[in-house]
């Protein structure tokens, strides 16, 4: 039987798997063939210690990990770092880890704008999920040191040839002034036709109450 896998905040207890974090990332993107975002551990370790970084455990054994990055003063919130060792992938961790730290985002920065560049096609289709939708790159926060983090990609040449206008990685947003609205209006249609269903039935069972009386 797999052992259980739990999501959770990372916090001081989870600093022991920063090097392995950050090698597990890389790694990864070796085998993509496709640029990284560096961080360095001190980085990461700044990350856990502020509660904005998600760490996945089977037992003590690492099983992925993400965090949350503010930019253009907390307007621009950015999960980034989104990995899964290659062992326990195909268990829909990444979606579950990446729905754990959109929700975590959301709540520490409710009128925050969600995004992030990616080039992976599973993440996109988690972000699909979640309501972020495709963007170009001057919808995205003009906070330089964004950008500067960039640096340490092998694509950082084609990113500053193009003035920041494209690059390799795709861009996607979720706007809560935006999808918040479709989402509510959502709920409320929701609740809409659960109460007409409700009435229905009543009125259903009503009438055959009426007929054998």
């Amino acid at each position: 039987m797999d052992q259980e896998i739990k999501i959770m905040v990372a916090d001081e207890s989870h600093l022991g798997y920063v090097d392995t974090i950050l090698d597990t990332i890389e790694k990864a993107a070796k085998v993509r063939g496709t640029g990284i975002a560096k961080r360095s551990p001190e980085y990461v370790k700044q990350k856990m210690l502020e509660g904005k970084a998600i760490i996945a455990l089977a037992g003590d054994q690492f099983a992925g990990f993400c965090y949350i990055e503010s930019w253009g003063n907390k307007q621009y919130v950015a999960n980034s770092g989104l990995i899964v060792p290659e062992q326990f992938r195909g268990r829909g961790l990444a979606r579950k880890i990446k729905k754990f730290s959109f929700e975590l985002s959301r709540k520490k920065f409710p009128d925050a704008k969600l995004f992030g560049l990616t080039s992976g096609a599973a993440v996109m289709k988690i972000n699909t999920e979640l309501g972020y939708v495709p963007v170009t790159f001057a919808d995205l926060t003009d906070d330089d040191s964004f950008w500067k983090g960039c640096e340490g990609c092998v694509n950082f040449d084609v990113l500053t040839r193009t003035k920041r206008r494209y690059c390799i990685c795709t861009a996607m947003l979720y706007d809560p002034a935006v999808h918040g609205k479709d989402e509510e209006k959502a709920k409320l249609e929701h609740d809409s036709e659960a109460k007409t269903e409700k009435k229905e039935s009543k009125s259903f069972w009503a009438k055959l109450k009426d007929l054998f009386s």
